[in-house]
């Protein structure tokens, strides 16, 4: 029995239901811009095949489908996908995207990647946001490269920070990959402050942190 079906069985919301009511509140709820971070650490990366984990309305994998990349972008929203279709054919880079839908704690998208990009993969309830990163890492081809970013604490507005929710420092990221000694170069591992809008649109700084590794080419 999946994750989302035992939270059914229980009464309890899937994070396919509480993903899809989230969407539901907006036409649009993310800017449509890729991530900062995945435009800093990829743009001089040659074109391959790339993984987009929690992908949303689809901004990041646009944004490499429109540099040459063939991407398979994933998420646990139908809503959230559909969109980032509509997105993909607005921007004519439909036939350079592959939408799955998965619900990751279950399921995994098929193949080797040169990128496996995972952004902001939190989520309350149920997420073993570890594993699913573990299993992301074994996606990664010979000489391809795993990117994870992700916040570094609770935006300032939270009054009531969900215990259920972990952010990891970059440290504990890298740790939690449990990456063959020797099979890994890690290019990138630190903490990045950048400028987002709280609820009533006013500027705040928030610290998010990143994880870069290149699995090293065979031989």
């Amino acid at each position: 029995m999946t994750d989302d079906r035992i939270a059914e069985h229980a009464g309890q919301p899937s994070a396919a239901e509480v993903w899809d009511a989230r969407y539901a509140e907006s036409t649009r709820i993310w800017s449509g811009k890729p991530n900062a971070a995945l435009v800093r650490e990829t743009s001089d990366l040659p074109p391959g095949r790339a993984l987009d984990l929690g992908c949303g309305e689809g901004g990041d994998a646009i944004w490499l489908a429109e540099r040459g990349w063939r991407v398979t972008a994933t998420d646990v929203s139908r809503i959230a996908l559909e969109r980032a279709a509509e997105h993909a054919k607005a921007k004519q880079v439909a036939d350079l995207i592959d939408w799955q839908w998965h619900d990751l704690n279950a399921t995994f998208p098929a193949g080797t990647f040169d990128l496996v990009s995972a952004h902001f993969l939190h989520s309350h309830g149920e997420l073993d946001r570890e594993a699913i990163l573990r299993t992301a890492a074994t996606t990664v081809a010979p000489g391809g490269v795993l990117l994870i970013v992700g916040h570094s604490g609770m935006p300032p507005w939270e009054q009531n920070p969900h215990p259920d929710v972990v952010l990891p420092t970059p440290d504990e990221v890298l740790a939690a990959l449990e990456l063959p000694e020797g099979e890994w170069e890690v290019l990138r591992k630190d903490e990045h402050e950048r400028i987002q809008n709280d609820p009533e649109g006013r500027p705040i700084t928030r610290t998010d942190n990143t994880v870069m590794v290149r699995r090293r080419p065979a031989g």
